[in-house]
């Protein structure tokens, strides 16, 4: 018998300063057994620091055409095709062509990230950034994920304060470009 994905709520409060957003949600994110818990929060992470009107999280892990994140307009056409970990060349170029616009979010090494995917070809791969955050930051708040989470996540200035089911973390999002 397969093992089946375990499900994790998290009630959010985001405070984007740098972009004024300031929004409360509620997430159900599904993660899938081959998943880590640090794969699943870069994910949560993505979706806040990209939050917009037609985000939504794809079927994850286990979604082979479509990236962990998207967003789509009103119409349904794909505007953000937004990745996480460290995902292959082909997929960045179908998405950066599908798309108005790319992203990868890693919990691994950045420089690990953009060695594997230097000198292949990715469509308009100097608009997309890739965005880190600390490993200890990440290892530790991955640390303290329950089945239900309450989440504070506040953004000023490329620095991210994160307080998860009562503990507290900070970190900056640092930001490379693929070309």
């Amino acid at each position: 018998m397969a093992i089946s994905a375990t499900l994790h709520n998290f009630a959010v409060q985001l405070a984007d300063i740098d972009r004024d957003v300031y929004q409360t949600l509620e997430l159900r994110l599904a993660r899938h057994p081959s998943e880590t818990a640090e794969f699943m929060l870069t994910r949560l992470l993505a979706y806040c620091l990209e939050y917009q009107e037609g985000i939504a999280f794809s079927e994850g892990i286990s979604a082979t055409d479509e990236p962990a994140v998207l967003v789509r307009d009103l119409t349904g056409r794909l505007t953000a095709w937004i990745e996480v970990g460290a995902p292959d060349a082909e997929r960045l170029h179908r998405g950066s062509k599908l798309a108005g616009r790319a992203a990868v979010y890693t919990h691994r090494d950045p420089v690990k990230v953009l060695a594997q995917l230097a000198g292949k070809r990715i469509h308009r791969a100097e608009t997309i950034g890739l965005y880190s955050f600390d490993r200890d930051f990440i290892d530790s708040a991955a640390a303290v994920i329950e089945r239900r989470n309450t989440v504070t996540v506040s953004i000023t200035e490329r620095l991210l304060y994160l307080d998860l089911n009562g503990t507290g973390f900070s970190t900056a999002v640092e930001e490379r470009r693929l070309g």
